[in-house]
């Protein structure tokens, strides 16, 4: 009897143990990919040294970009004011520039060549940021992007963001 009442115990346990359990196969949860939180945000500083901190970006072909830019000097903007322009691939850079530095009314950005422009970041005084969002060209190349203040362009203010 000890054995007949031994099974039907372990006969009940068992049945017991799946009670709530479907027949269906268990689903495992595929891990969720997170969303894009946004833009890649890229932090570029310059000082009274006239230079970028930041003078090589390398980005996807229209990639989400964030631009903080940020003058780390302390000269007034008067004198040593900082913006970063970034410009299509076919503009003569010099070219702009010389007529950038001819636009102070307009904050060395030459109104008739804002075609040249993809994005940028206003003239910005001492301990100053400013920000811009945009989409890197879908075309892979590279783009130049510089200071339009005076003189800052020729003294070594500029970089290139590649886009492959």
């Amino acid at each position: 009897m000890k054995k007949i009442t031994f099974s039907v115990l372990t006969l009940m346990a068992l049945i017991g143990a799946g009670c709530g359990q479907s027949s269906q196969p268990a689903t495992t949860a595929a891990a969720a990919t997170p969303a894009p939180s946004g833009p890649r945000e890229i932090d570029i500083s310059a000082n009274d040294t006239m230079k970028y901190d930041i003078t090589a970006i390398s980005a996807s072909p229209g990639e989400s970009l964030k631009v903080v830019f940020t003058n780390a000097g302390t000269i007034p903007k008067e004198v040593m004011g900082h913006n970063w322009v970034l410009l299509n691939s076919n503009v003569d850079v010099t070219s702009f520039d010389t007529a950038a530095s001819a636009a102070k009314d307009t904050n060395y950005i030459p109104a008739d060549r804002a075609a040249d422009i993809i994005a940028k970041v206003d003239i910005l005084g001492p301990r100053k940021s400013g920000e811009v969002e945009f989409k890197a060209p879908t075309t892979p190349g590279q783009y130049t992007f510089i200071c339009t203040f005076p003189a800052h362009f020729q003294a070594g203010m500029h970089g290139i963001l590649t886009v492959k």
